[in-house]
């Protein structure tokens, strides 16, 4: 787990206006008792839903969310200037918005603007204002100048409706603030991967049948991604191997794209080569068709339009038969290529439905086995389990280990976390 790390750090804890706001007294609390000096400033709006005497309270100090209280000290600029950390929890859609085109109508606008330490927005609203193209482009926009956007996770919200937008939990919020202020201390300390090359692959490889269809997978790359975020977090040099993902590409990494289980390893290969992690967390396809269609398949006998023997009518309801192939064993390959040495430290994922007989974990241990990598990450996988969902549950298994290491239910940052803790004790124990 990450410790927490030297008190007396200044923060700047922004809540704005969300029903939310009250999950912020826990994550203000979680601060003080680990020796912050926190300082909230809460919206207008926010004081509706948690007052003043109890952010007053909790912090030890007076709250304000105007920019004319204490003008005297010029709290606008002060606090930014002076603060190792930024954190709004929770950040609405219209903060957000405010913070992308650079307004400044109240006291947290302010700050946002003259902070110079790293700033983290931890959004909270419904699953149509998160989805929005508005707030998309908003949150793209504020990623893209360096601010860490947690994304909301999927949960029960206002009244019943449920849905992604939710704040995730206090604990993971402090988790991720931790993780950056270790960076920016007094005395920087760099993070246990520093100096170190990781290379991750994520998503889901596609397999061509013709210019229009493909043989894929539900994988939507998000695990992978957080494990990316994490890496850059504690230091590493970070090559993120992507196959076909739709997620803003995170800050720091180095970022590849490829489509196909064949492109897919080799670039992994390459990047390999002076790596000192390769986590294979994408779903690589087992199988390719055997032969592409230059042209795209027709109902009829697969026959393309124009072919001999294609009279253009929908006369005959037999499908292809399509051929497949295997594809080369990504995983397996970096392994054996490694050989006798110990590095780079090799981690692979097994998703996995189980059967009638034998449970995720039963094949996992078997796929752990066979494909001889240094740590194994299983999870349930399936139309409704952990592909495209913000959540994930694993089980990590490490070479030489009995025990194994359960992650979860949590969001996915918070996996990417303890799988990267695994992987740390097996890199440095070496």
């Amino acid at each position: 787990m990450l410790g927490v790390i030297r008190t007396g750090r200044k923060v700047v804890l922004g809540v704005s206006g969300g029903i939310a706001a009250y999950k912020a007294c826990s994550l203000l609390r979680l601060f003080t008792e680990s020796g912050y000096d926190v300082t909230v400033v809460p919206t207008a709006a926010a004081l509706s839903f948690v007052g003043a005497p109890t952010w007053a309270a909790l912090s030890g100090k007076p709250v304000s969310s105007d920019v004319w209280t204490h003008a005297h000290e010029v709290p606008h600029v002060r606090l930014g200037q002076h603060a190792d950390l930024v954190i709004v929890a929770p950040a609405t859609a219209d903060l957000m918005a405010r913070a992308a085109h650079g307004l400044a109508d109240d006291l947290l606008t302010n700050v946002l603007l003259t902070a110079r330490c790293p700033v983290v927005l931890a959004p909270a609203m419904h699953t149509e204002m998160w989805q929005n193209p508005a707030t998309v482009a908003n949150v793209a926009t504020l990623r893209s100048r360096g601010v860490l956007v947690i994304d909301p996770v999927s949960g029960r919200l206002t009244g019943a409706d449920t849905g992604p937008g939710r704040l995730p939990e206090p604990e993971h919020i402090f988790s991720v603030c931790n993780q950056l202020l270790s960076q920016v201390e007094a005395d920087p300390q760099p993070g246990p991967l520093a100096g170190r090359r990781v290379v991750i692959s994520a998503g889901g490889t596609r397999e061509p049948l013709d210019p229009v269809r493909f043989l894929g997978n539900r994988s939507s790359g998000k695990q992978g991604y957080a494990l990316a975020e994490v890496a850059v977090a504690r230091g590493a040099q970070v090559t993120l191997v992507s196959a076909n993902v739709t997620l803003p590409v995170p800050d720091g990494v180095r970022l590849e794209l490829v489509q196909s289980a064949v492109e897919l390893g080799e670039a992994v290969a390459k990047a390999a080569q002076d790596a000192d992690v390769v986590v294979m967390a994408a779903a690589v396809a087992d199988y390719r068709p055997a032969h592409y269609a230059d042209v795209k398949m027709k109902k009829s006998f697969g026959l393309a339009d124009g072919a001999d023997g294609f009279d253009g009518s929908d006369a005959d309801q037999s499908g292809p038969t399509i051929e497949l192939v295997r594809n080369p064993d990504v995983l397996a390959e970096l392994v054996r290529s490694r050989g006798s040495a110990t590095s780079p430290v090799i981690v692979g994922f097994a998703a996995e439905t189980g059967d009638g007989e034998h449970s995720v974990l039963d094949l996992a241990r078997e796929k752990f086995v066979r494909k001889g990598c240094d740590v194994m990450v299983a999870n349930e996988v399936g139309a409704d389990k952990t592909f495209g969902q913000d959540t994930n549950t694993v089980h990590i298994l490490q070479r030489g280990v009995d025990a194994v290491t359960r992650a979860g239910p949590a969001s996915k940052a918070s996996v990417a976390a303890s799988v990267w803790d695994v992987v740390e004790d097996v890199l440095f124990s070496g």
